[in-house]
């Protein structure tokens, strides 16, 4: 398999972002079955390739301590691998989005006009620690017809210049231009000449930190579609089932910490905060989960010698974890609640667990955010899990896309009008 250096020097950027563009045309015009051969080409060089991914990506997993929560999210094995391929199969399933005709009318001069969903062109993606990110938002990209330059982390560097690498060799051997997925080096720089590349890349889209969310909105010359930064609650009501209550925190919070759904703060009603603490705090200690707790929750989990345990002060509210940790809060109902999560959410999934229907509602109606849930833990927060597909990230603003922004949401609207020699007066 022919490979390239993708450490290219500053002046040459953007050179490549010209190719991307220029590339971006051809995809616009590839059919749909092109595409999917696309996906499934990939698809076969990941799972002929594995080892060498592997290996590449030990590489990248090894230089970082194993403490550091984003060594979980860097990983790939091979079940990973296969989530990958299988990714790429559904996704190669979809239907297409772009080329649908969205809406058409006759006016009374006879102009035929007629609304299409078309690819957005060029979408530049910056992102840390995730190589599967390189994957999915490739594939997407690819499928609705959009060109993509990426920049990952310098973490996961190794990772993802193979897997752009094969991602390259599937659009060659198909005779598509290689140039329509475009690696940038990781060095911060490059950052800022994605920001201010206005006629070479159509829209931004950071997935990773809140720091790199904040820079890229604050500096970008391009329109920018956030996939935010997940601060995560569950309000346990006193009318919850505490056994069903219990179960969806353990999951929330354990089940894989180091992603944007996983829970970071527990709201426990007062009346049930004693009985609904003492369930959970065996599987919360078998996970060694440091607890941030109020005076409330402490005394309890205290007295009870819950091993990791800590004081919360206000900078452990509104913090995203990404850890086996989190905070407690002890609320007297759910108007405590609500206004805790109106203060502190990110906007990403928000859940409460309740057997009042008349409490679900008001919750469900009342919180701001992306995905709320009711009864149910906010690790399906997915494409996936939402039917989707693969997602490039979960968006928290209100414009264009919001919750996964996947391939329903890779395109934008063209209006084409037909006539036979009409003038406007």
């Amino acid at each position: 398999m022919r490979m390239k250096s993708y450490f290219c020097k500053m002046e040459s950027v953007i050179e490549q972002l010209n190719k991307c563009k220029k590339a971006a045309r051809k995809i616009n015009a590839a059919t749909d079955a092109q595409l999917n051969e696309v996906l499934l080409k990939i698809a076969d060089l990941l799972n002929e390739k594995r080892n060498e991914i592997i290996a590449a990506n030990t590489i990248d997993v090894t230089k970082l301590e194993e403490s550091n929560p984003r060594k979980d999210r860097l990983l790939l094995t091979d079940s990973r691998i296969d989530e990958l391929i299988t990714g790429l199969k559904e996704v190669a399933a979809l239907p297409s989005p772009t080329g649908i005709l969205l809406k058409s009318s006759v006016m009374e001069n006879g102009l035929l006009i007629e609304k299409y969903a078309v690819p957005l062109g060029v979408v530049g993606v910056i992102y840390e620690s995730r190589p599967n990110v390189t994957i999915d938002v490739a594939a997407l990209c690819l499928k609705s017809g959009n060109a993509v330059v990426l920049r990952g982390g310098t973490e996961a560097d190794n990772s993802n210049k193979i897997l752009v690498g094969l991602i390259r060799e599937a659009l060659l051997q198909l005779d598509l231009p290689e140039d329509a997925v475009t690696l940038l080096p990781p060095d911060r720089q490059h950052v800022t000449t994605m920001l201010e590349a206005e006629k070479l890349i159509d829209v931004i889209i950071p997935r990773g930190s809140q720091e790199l969310i904040d820079f890229v909105r604050k500096e970008s010359r391009i329109p920018v579609i956030e996939t935010g930064a997940g601060v995560c609650h569950t309000y346990v009501s006193k009318n919850a089932q505490l056994q069903m209550a219990a179960a969806i925190v353990i999951n929330a919070k354990t089940s894989r910490p180091s992603v944007c759904n996983a829970l970071d703060t527990i709201l426990v009603d007062k009346a049930i905060c004693k009985d609904f603490l003492e369930m959970i705090q065996e599987k919360f200690a078998a996970f060694h989960v440091q607890v941030h707790a109020d005076e409330f929750s402490f005394s309890i989990l205290e007295k009870n010698n819950y091993p990791f345990l800590q004081h919360a002060d206000a900078s452990d509210f509104g913090k995203e974890y990404l850890d086996f940790a989190c905070s407690v809060k002890v609320v007297n109902d759910l108007d405590e609640a609500l206004e805790h999560i109106q203060q502190y959410s990110s906007k990403h999934s928000e859940a409460i667990v309740t057997e009042l229907s008349t409490e679900a509602k008001r919750f469900l109606q009342e919180v701001d955010a992306a995905a709320v849930y009711h009864n149910a833990s906010t690790r399906f927060t997915d494409g996936g899990c939402f039917g989707l597909g693969a997602e490039i990230g979960i968006s928290t603003q209100k414009l264009h896309a919001r919750g996964p922004f996947a391939l329903e949401k890779l395109v934008t609207e063209k209006w084409v009008v037909t006539g036979n020699g009409q003038v406007r007066n």
